[in-house]
C-alpha cells in the first residue's frame, strides 16, 4: 500500500506567498517606462525531475529559473554531507533565478552609467591628411586674356593636414539631468530586487531540502515496518507449521510482508528523485553522492516579536516597488523637462597646414541655445505616458505593500495549522503503535487472528506516514513566513536548529 505525499515543487506553488523580483534587463524610454521589479508572481514551477524534456529543458529553465543552476565542483568519490546550512549557501552561489537576477541589475547600472555619460562633456581627438588634385577646367576657372597666360588642365597634386581636439557638453539640459535620476532610482531598486531574490532562492532551496528530510525519513519507517513484518512472518509461519494458526494467516503475513518490501522500493525511489531537485536547485553536480547532516525533527515556532514592525518595512521588493515609483516620478520630470530649453557647448583646438612642422593654429567655439517652439505634441505624447506609468507603479506598489502583510497572515496560520497537526500526528503515531503491540500479544496468546495484527500495522504505517507529511508541512510553512516577513536568509536559523 502507498501513501499520497506532497511534492515539494507543488508545495512550492501552494505556499509560494511572495512574487520573484528577477530584475528585467529591458531598457528604458524616455517616457519613464521602467522594469517591474517584484510586481511579477513566481511562474509556475515545473519539476526538473520529471519534465526536463517535456516540453523542453530550455524551457522548463525560461518558466521558472530557480529550479535550474549551474552545477559547479568536482564530483568526490566520498559520499558528502549536506546540511540545511550548506544547501542554502550553494543554492545562493549556483541558482540560475539569482544569476540570472544580479546580470539584470548589472545591465540596469550599465543604463544609469550610460545616462550619467549623457551629461558629461565628450572629448575626442581628430586627425586628417588629405592629398587633392583640382582641375581648373572642371572647375571653371579662367585667367583674362589680357594677361597672356594659361593654366594647366589641373593643379597637380598637394597635401594638406590637420589635428584638433573636440570637446561637446550639455551646459543646460534639464531633461538628460531628470534622466539620470531616473537610472538612479531604477539601480537601487535592481539592488533591492537582487536581495529579494536571495530570499526567493532561500525559499526554493529550504523546500526541496525538507522533501528530501520528508523522503529520507518515509525510507526509514519503511525499513523498520519491513523488520516488524519479517519478524511477525516467522511467527505466523512457525505457528501454521504447529498447527496453531490456518494457512490463510500465513497467506496475509506474506503478503504484508511484500508490500512492506515494495514500500521500501517507492521510498527509496522517491528519496532519490527528490535529492537530483535539491541538486537541480542547488548546483550539486548529479553524479555526486550525499546524505543528510543533522536532524531537523519537530522544533516549536516562537512567535515573532511584534517590534519587528509591518512586513512591507522589511521586504526588499517591497523597498523595490517603492524606488520603482520614484523612478516613474522622475520618468514625468524627464519627460516635462523636454519642453525647457537646452543650452550646449562645442568647440575645438588644433592645427593645420602642408605637414605637421608648419601647422597653422585652429580653433572652433560654439554655444547654441535649443528652444522647442512646435513639436507636433511629441512632448505631450511623452508626459501622458509617463504619467500612466507612475500611475501604474503607484498602484503596484500600493497592492505589494497589501499582499506583503497579506503573506505573512496566511504564513502564520499555516505554521499554527501545521503545528498543531504535528502535535496530532505525534500523538495518534504512540497510539498505532501501542495498538500494535497489543494486537501482537493478543495474537500470540492467540486471542485473536492475524487480521487483527495486519489492521493495526496498517494503521501504524497512515499514523507514521501522517506524521512525517505535516512535519514537512509545518517545516515548509516555517520557510514561507521567514519568506513573507523578508530577509528570509538571515531568519532561517532561528527557525531552524540540528537536534
Amino acid at each position: 500500500m502507498r501513501f499520497w505525499k506532497p511534492h515539494p515543487l507543488t508545495l512550492f506553488v501552494a505556499l509560494s506567498l511572495a512574487p520573484t523580483v528577477l530584475a528585467s534587463a529591458q531598457a528604458v524610454d524616455g517616457a519613464g517606462a521602467s522594469p517591474s521589479f517584484g510586481s511579477i508572481t513566481t511562474p509556475r514551477p515545473i519539476n526538473p525531475a520529471t519534465d526536463t524534456t517535456n516540453p523542453s529543458a530550455s524551457a522548463t529553465q525560461s518558466l521558472n529559473p530557480y529550479l535550474g543552476s549551474t552545477p559547479e565542483g568536482p564530483v568526490v568519490d566520498e559520499e558528502i554531507r549536506l546540511s540545511l546550512e550548506e544547501a542554502v549557501s550553494r543554492g545562493l552561489k549556483f541558482n540560475l533565478g539569482l544569476i540570472d537576477s544580479e546580470q539584470a541589475n548589472a545591465q540596469i547600472r550599465a543604463q544609469r552609467e550610460h545616462a550619467l555619460a549623457e551629461l558629461l562633456p565628450q572629448i575626442s581627438a581628430r586627425a586628417e591628411q588629405t592629398y587633392q588634385q583640382f582641375s581648373y577646367k572642371e572647375l571653371n576657372i579662367k585667367l583674362p586674356p589680357a594677361s597672356g597666360l594659361t593654366l594647366p588642365p589641373t593643379s597637380g597634386g598637394f597635401g594638406y593636414s590637420e589635428a584638433q581636439i573636440q570637446v561637446e557638453a550639455p551646459i543646460v539640459n534639464m531633461h538628460l539631468r531628470e534622466s539620470y535620476k531616473q537610472q538612479k532610482a531604477l539601480e537601487t531598486a535592481s539592488v533591492l530586487s537582487a536581495k529579494d531574490a536571495r530570499d526567493v532562492v532561500v525559499f526554493a532551496v529550504g523546500a526541496a531540502y525538507f522533501q528530501v528530510v520528508a523522503s529520507h525519513a518515509r525510507l526509514e519507517t519503511a525499513k523498520a515496518a519491513l523488520a516488524s513484518a519479517q519478524e511477525l512472518n516467522r511467527q505466523v509461519e512457525d505457528q501454521y507449521k504447529n498447527e496453531v494458526s490456518p494457512e490463510i494467516d500465513s497467506l496475509r503475513a506474506r503478503v504484508e510482508l511484500s508490500t512492506a518490501q515494495q514500500r521500501i522500493v517507492d521510498a527509496t525511489n522517491d528519496l532519490e528523485k527528490d535529492k537530483l531537485t535539491l541538486d537541480r536547485i542547488t548546483g550539486i553536480p548529479l553524479a555526486q553522492r550525499w546524505k543528510l547532516s543533522g536532524d531537523y525533527g519537530y522544533l516549536p515556532l516562537l512567535n515573532p516579536s511584534e517590534d519587528e514592525g509591518p512586513s512591507s518595512q522589511t521586504r526588499y521588493d517591497v523597498a523595490s516597488a517603492k524606488q520603482e515609483v520614484v523612478a516613474a516620478e522622475l520618468g514625468v520630470k524627464a519627460a516635462r523637462a523636454e519642453r525647457l530649453p537646452e543650452v550646449s557647448f562645442t568647440g575645438s583646438y588644433g592645427g593645420g597646414g602642408n605637414n605637421p612642422a608648419n601647422y597653422n593654429q585652429l580653433y572652433d567655439v560654439q554655444g547654441g541655445v535649443n528652444v522647442p517652439i512646435f513639436t507636433s505634441g511629441r512632448i505631450r505624447s511623452d508626459v501622458h505616458a509617463a504619467e500612466a506609468v507612475l500611475t501604474q507603479r503607484r498602484a503596484e506598489y500600493r497592492d505589494l505593500q497589501g499582499r506583503a502583510d497579506y503573506d505573512v497572515r496566511v504564513a502564520r496560520l499555516d505554521a499554527q495549522s501545521s503545528e498543531s497537526a504535528v502535535k496530532v500526528a505525534q500523538a495518534n503515531q504512540r497510539l498505532a503503535q501501542k495498538a500494535l503491540e497489543q494486537s501482537e500479544d493478543r495474537y500470540n496468546s492467540g486471542v485473536t487472528n492475524y487480521l487483527e495484527v495486519l489492521e493495526a500495522q496498517e494503521a501504524q504505517v497512515t499514523a507514521n506516514e501522517n506524521y512525517i507529511a505535516s512535519l514537512f508541512s509545518f517545516n515548509v510553512a516555517k520557510i514561507a513566513l521567514a519568506r513573507a516577513l523578508g530577509t528570509a536568509e538571515s531568519r532561517l536559523p532561528g527557525f531552524f536548529k540540528q537536534q
